[in-house]
């Protein structure tokens, strides 16, 4: 059989796994800094004693936009925005750290602050922060968490900020992202947060949208390579039964 079939198959393939990316990054649109998830395509030549005109497509990798999205105000005490690049710490279940631009944190019955998923926030040393009962709360501009009562301000702790090198960041399954080689990363005292605000998906629903509609029309494509090609089969097939 042509050797097309299996060329087309590949692009096919690879096609529906980026329309499975842009559809995860649209159903995310609204997720509280959540970051873009692009897949790239790279093409690899078929080995072949012919003319050298066919190639397969593979998947090479699945790179991240790290490009920060807008912030908006919530005026919730406990929510926080990264201001720029950077991440905050949260501790696993395993007790490894994980990274996460999703600032809207609560606390617990025991009054630990945690992530909207239930994980610990980290503080500068590295350990769970607590949080003092029926206090208010402010978070300034370097991540230190005050408690306020009866008109007396007590720092209760300092989130850890952190801002790893992007290309040493790898995302897990649950949308987290933690250091390709493991450990922690250090605190960056750069790193600046916005008390009160929240920072959205950096996904644009139209580029997403146009990118949805080209792969569509690719795929399209791809499938009718496979039709042709097997009706190209059939009438040599035809061909080669009436010269027998």
């Amino acid at each position: 059989m042509d050797r097309v079939i299996y060329t087309a198959m590949t692009g096919a393939k690879s096609t529906l796994g980026q329309q499975a990316a842009v559809a995860h990054n649209l159903a995310n649109v609204d997720s509280t800094g959540f970051r873009l998830e692009m897949h790239k395509l790279r093409a690899v030549e078929v080995q072949t004693q012919a003319l050298h005109t066919r190639a397969f497509v593979v998947d090479a990798s699945v790179a991240t936009d790290f490009t920060p999205g807008p912030i908006k105000f919530s005026g919730r005490p406990y929510d926080v925005a990264i201001q720029g690049k950077g991440w905050l710490a949260l501790r696993m279940a395993d007790g490894t750290e994980a990274y996460t631009r999703d600032g809207s944190l609560e606390l617990s019955p025991n009054g630990v602050l945690q992530s909207h998923s239930g994980l610990p926030v980290l503080d500068e040393g590295g350990a769970p922060i607590t949080v003092p009962p029926d206090t208010e709360i402010a978070i300034g501009d370097d991540g230190t968490i005050s408690s306020i009562q009866d008109g007396i301000v007590n720092q209760v702790a300092r989130l850890k900020l952190v801002n790893p090198p992007e290309a040493d960041l790898a995302r897990g399954d649950d949308g987290l992202f933690r250091l390709r080689q493991g450990g922690v990363a250090a605190m960056d005292e750069a790193v600046k947060v916005a008390g009160g605000y929240l920072e959205s998906s950096n996904v644009n629903v139209a580029d997403q949208m146009v990118q949805m509609i080209s792969l569509a029309r690719q795929f399209e494509m791809q499938t009718r390579m496979l039709s042709t090609a097997e009706q190209d089969d059939r009438a040599a097939t035809q061909i080669l039964s009436v010269r027998g």
